[in-house]
């Protein structure tokens, strides 16, 4: 795992220094960085050494391809391909290194290398000889990548911070992808909340043509349900057994370190079954586990890990922490984002992986297996949701909201009060709308009084909506799987994964991420991830045996923040910059309704806050 940063055109050999100076935490071993003042071409790398940790420095070249990469990731199959590479004719320098893998891969295999990977990466690839830059991410998005095209300058980077190192790159903020980033909780790609900076997709590759100074981005894979609704019961045993074994493999595949490695705990079913099958693969070596709890009852889940690490054997490491108490390492967190995000459960996750960072160097994840299997409460909310629109006329609807706006509200975690406001703030909506809605800090009813200059609902959710009406998924539960995988995943999900590891300089791996899941998961009809109201279904068919019975039968839980009370030690609430069109009146009416206990906007409020420090207000 690693950070880099490039670019090629206007700037100095100073501006290079000091974006990669800014990526030292996703690298603190090793910097390295290349110039070519014929094409002004400037190349910046910092790394954390994971694989083959004598070899494998960047920026690496090809002499006689005359190609030079930076990369950030793991390639999980590059054993498979350099054999396939030696048996082409290609000449390996290194013993062990997935970068040259890359390198020679690309001389293979041109612009359709990234199909021939299964892992997680980001890179580019200058290429002399054709005068070009060729950028990729990977298929689910793990490792970001975020670039600027100007008349004189391309760069591009790991994190925005370092591109705002270069001194001709300005932090101007974009009004209208602002407004998403409340709508969503994120702005989806390639948009960011800064005029001129870009992210390239998940799943995607950019060229930029040196002679033409034009950039081209090309979809090179996207999830996409592509299955039928015929799910009988006659399949549940042979799809469980390829599915086990498929995860079997993906956690061996991720298990490959020349560090110490371990795995994160919550004692849910995700985590728990990449636990169980790393430490049956492990062995008599055995493995360590890390889990964080909340003294907050409602929150807390170290019991069910501890319990779930004592029945595997792991090395368990847990510790217990007062959100409340934690406003210095907040603050800190917040700090250093360079993009906000409205997902809380960062500073829990950050301080996870700070404390898995002093006995590790590698942390498996669940990540990914509510998105690739419907684990989320939405799911169980879609067909309600259509009764509801189909049963109730418009006439009782503002009534039915009325009643659930005066229930008593609960800080306790997933509360039912939180549940119904959530829930019925999305079925004024069409389909394509609910889990964005859902999801999202601000209902879109109120962007008329947060801002000056509201865009419509169709504005602020044209990705979502544009995605969900060219679906080919037969029902709105696949549709609802590709929306989780194609926007929540990638921009909420895994940009919290990577900064909070990263921040640490801890690499996190997701096996549940794997391509041949992936595959796996596309084909499998509905019926066999839900079934019987169990969401899930089939991976828990696979992993009967394996992961202890009382945590497949445990309900989700989720990870919950106690949020309310920590926002409730905020005494002045910040100011966003200028130019946005935020209303103070509005903003500072939610943080009224908040100390007085009279509305429940605690997700909007901490993406305002998040805004706040990545504007430069607070520090």
């Amino acid at each position: 795992m690693c950070g880099f940063a490039g670019f090629l055109g206007t700037g100095s050999y100073d501006d290079i220094v000091a974006m990669t100076s800014a990526l030292v935490h996703r690298g603190p071993d090793e910097e390295r960085i290349y110039d070519d003042p014929k094409y002004r071409l400037f190349l910046g790398f910092r790394r954390l050494k994971i694989l083959d940790l004598s070899g494998g420095s960047q920026p690496m070249q090809s002499w006689l391809a005359k190609h030079i990469i930076v990369f950030n990731g793991e390639i999980y199959n590059h054993h498979e391909l350099r054999v396939e590479l030696e048996l082409k004719g290609y000449k390996f320098q290194t013993n062990n290194s997935d970068t040259e893998v890359i390198l020679h891969g690309y001389a293979a295999w041109g612009d359709s290398l990234p199909s021939h990977l299964n892992g997680m990466f980001a890179f580019a690839i200058w290429d002399e000889s054709r005068r070009r830059i060729f950028c990729a991410r990977d298929h689910f998005g793990e490792k970001p990548l975020y670039y600027i095209d100007q008349p004189k300058l391309f760069a591009f980077a790991s994190e925005i911070s370092a591109l705002h190192s270069h001194v001709n790159i300005p932090r101007e903020f974009n009004p209208s992808n602002v407004q998403k980033f409340f709508a969503y909780g994120y702005v989806p790609a390639p948009g960011t909340v800064y005029q001129s900076i870009h992210k390239l997709p998940a799943g995607s590759t950019l060229i930029f043509d040196l002679d033409t100074n034009k950039t081209k981005v090309s979809r090179y894979w996207k999830f996409e349900i592509q299955a039928d609704d015929n799910a009988p019961a006659a399949r549940i045993p042979a799809l469980a057994d390829e599915l086990r074994s498929l995860l079997e493999a993906a956690v061996k595949q991720r298990l490959e370190a020349d560090v110490p490695l371990g795995v994160f705990l919550s004692g849910g079913l995700d985590s728990t079954a990449i636990l169980a099958i790393a430490a049956k693969c492990r062995g008599s070596d055995g493995i360590d586990s890390f889990t964080i709890g909340f003294k907050e009852p409602s929150y807390d889940e170290s019991v069910f890990a501890r319990s779930a690490a004592l029945a595997i054997g792991s090395r368990h490491h847990e510790r217990i922490i007062d959100l409340a108490n934690t406003h210095v390492e907040t603050c800190s967190i917040l700090n250093k984002l360079d993009e906000p995000f409205a997902d809380p459960s960062i500073v829990p996750t950050s301080i996870l992986a700070h404390f898995a960072r002093a006995t590790v160097t590698v942390a498996l994840s669940g990540d990914g297996g509510d998105e690739m299997f419907a684990g989320y409460d939405p799911f169980a909310a879609l067909t309600a949701a259509a009764l509801y629109r189909h049963l109730v006329p418009s006439s009782v609807h503002p009534i039915i909201g009325s009643i659930i706006s005066g229930l008593p509200r609960s800080q306790r975690n997933m509360s039912l009060d939180f549940r119904l406001r959530r829930t019925f703030r999305g079925l004024s909506y069409r389909a394509a709308l609910w889990n964005p809605v859902w999801l999202g800090p601000l209902a879109p009813g109120d962007f008329v009084q947060c801002f000056e200059r509201p865009l419509s609902t169709e504005e602020l959710f044209e990705d979502a909506i544009s995605a969900w009406d060219q679906s080919n998924a037969r029902n709105d539960t696949d549709r609802s799987l590709e929306f989780y995988t194609n926007f929540y995943l990638p921009e909420m999900i895994l940009t919290k994964s990577d900064r909070a590891t990263m921040h640490a300089s801890l690499e996190s791996r997701s096996p549940f991420l794997d391509r041949d899941i992936a595959a796996f998961c596309q084909t499998l009809p509905r019926g066999y991830k839900i079934r019987h109201g169990q969401r899930k279904y089939i991976l828990r068919e696979a992993l009967r045996g394996l992961v202890p019975d009382f945590v497949l039968e445990r309900k989700k839980k989720g990870f919950g923040v106690p949020l309310t009370k920590w926002l409730s030690t905020i005494n002045t609430p910040p100011k966003l910059p200028d130019g946005l069109s935020i209303r103070d009146s509005f903003t500072t009416a939610r943080w009224k309704g908040l100390f007085e206990n009279s509305e429940d906007e605690r997700i909007f409020l901490w993406a305002y806050l998040c805004l706040a420090y990545v504007g430069g207000a607070l520090e």
